[in-house]
């Protein structure tokens, strides 16, 4: 029975992994579709002036500081995907031993502790990431390419 749940979990990892590999084939789309929200929102800032230190930006500035803001969000959301794949890796083989050793309920104790740390981790990582840009007043949503 923990042998199942084994299998299919590698398996749910070595897909997220793959994933993760292959995401970087549509980078040139991403950019231009990045490139375009970064004017939009130049716009948007130029017409409704709310932020005066954005405001007051010329509009290389405000690009350079949009575009490259983007970029270390990209490359942080990156990074944070990689290291919750990690935390799961490591709660897989955890769990597999303790499993092992004290059956379901053990698998399942060390499962639920990898769970909360993983989502802990997630949560930590994406207000860290996001932190630089909304303090100089950046809706990070607005450059948020899905």
């Amino acid at each position: 029975m923990v042998w199942l749940i084994e299998i299919a979990v590698i398996l749910l990892l070595v897909g997220g992994g793959w994933t993760m590999l292959t995401r970087g084939k549509q980078s040139e789309k991403r950019e231009a579709l990045t490139m375009r929200r970064v004017d939009a929102y130049i716009e948007t800032i130029r017409r409704e002036r709310r932020n005066p230190e954005l405001a007051a930006m010329s509009d290389s500035e405000l690009r350079d500081l949009l575009h490259s803001g983007a970029r270390n969000l990209k490359v942080a959301e990156q990074r944070k995907g990689w290291i919750v794949l990690g935390i799961a890796a490591v709660t897989v083989v955890a769990a597999s031993v303790m499993g092992s050793q004290h059956g379901f309920v053990g698998f399942a104790a060390v499962a639920a502790v990898g769970a909360i740390v993983a989502y802990g981790t997630n949560e930590f990582l994406e207000r860290r990431m996001r932190a630089p840009l909304e303090r100089h007043g950046v809706d990070v949503e607005r450059l948020t390419v899905k």
